[in-house]
């Protein structure tokens, strides 16, 4: 084995995937081919792999089922993960991307994209400030800023409402006060549970920018408590959604608050 190698995980229950991928990989990375989710957390007592890809449709336990049990082991919980899968209706990914995927390929792919998604999540370029902002051009696209500290999150909502809006994403919220008149969003997504600042605390600093005073406000949250919902509406939020959300809600929440018809 060339320990130089990067490891790479191929777990999916069909064997003409396992033979095509790997023949698609072999050539770049040291491949370990299994075809199902608890030979591969047999296999990882004894490896750790740089990443893993990972078919959802699987007996026994699925993909879903799989990354969260990853994500719950602190040894394993780093491995970025990549569905490859036939799955392909948008609330699906946007699922995988939430539990925590960093990615979700399509089923049949091509050989070009399947590799530039792994040299991407091997290789991230890291931005200091973990702040993502939209490059989209269209001046006729409005804006949207969202405060969360999971990555998962953070590129779920990504997917869902990219191409839609301009979508800036931001993983530290103490960094809020200091890129939001740069980016003047029309719309604030914020979660609510973050270390350092929660959203309560997030809403008292967009507050004080007058020029935000009237930009709407939407609370991402686990917590549906009646006494919480009316907190945060006392504070001046203009919505929330209880997570975990689908891309339609989340883009018929944010078109009625902005007020455009898309």
């Amino acid at each position: 084995m060339d320990n130089t190698r990067k490891k790479v995980f191929l777990v999916d229950d069909t064997e003409f995937s396992l033979i095509k991928t790997k023949q698609i990989l072999k050539d770049y990375y040291t491949v370990f081919t299994l075809d199902s989710a608890p030979k591969m957390f047999e296999l990882l007592e004894k490896v750790i792999p740089d990443l893993i890809l990972m078919d959802i449709n699987m007996p026994e336990i699925d993909g879903y089922d799989a990354i969260q049990m990853l994500k719950t082991e602190k040894k394993f919980a780093e491995i970025p993960v990549v569905f490859l899968s036939g799955i392909y209706d948008e609330d699906s990914i946007v699922k995988g991307l939430a539990l925590g995927a960093v990615d979700h390929i399509i089923k049949p792919y091509a050989p070009e994209a399947l590799h530039a998604c792994i040299a991407k999540h091997l290789n991230p370029i890291k931005d200091p400030d973990d702040l993502h902002i939209d490059e989209d051009k269209d001046a006729r696209k409005l804006s949207v800023l969202a405060v969360d500290d999971s990555p998962s999150m953070l590129r779920s909502i990504h997917f869902a409402l990219h191409g839609r809006y301009k979508v800036h994403t931001l993983q530290k919220p103490q960094n809020l006060k200091k890129i939001i008149e740069t980016l003047k969003p029309n719309l604030f997504l914020l979660d609510y549970n973050m270390p350092e600042l929660n959203g309560f605390e997030l809403v008292k600093i967009i507050h004080e920018f007058p020029e935000f005073k009237n930009t709407p406000i939407v609370f991402l949250t686990s917590e549906s408590s009646p006494e919480h919902i009316k907190e945060a509406i006392s504070l001046g939020i203009n919505d929330y959604i209880v997570k975990p959300f689908t891309s339609k809600n989340l883009r018929d929440k944010i078109t009625k608050c902005i007020g455009i018809k898309h």
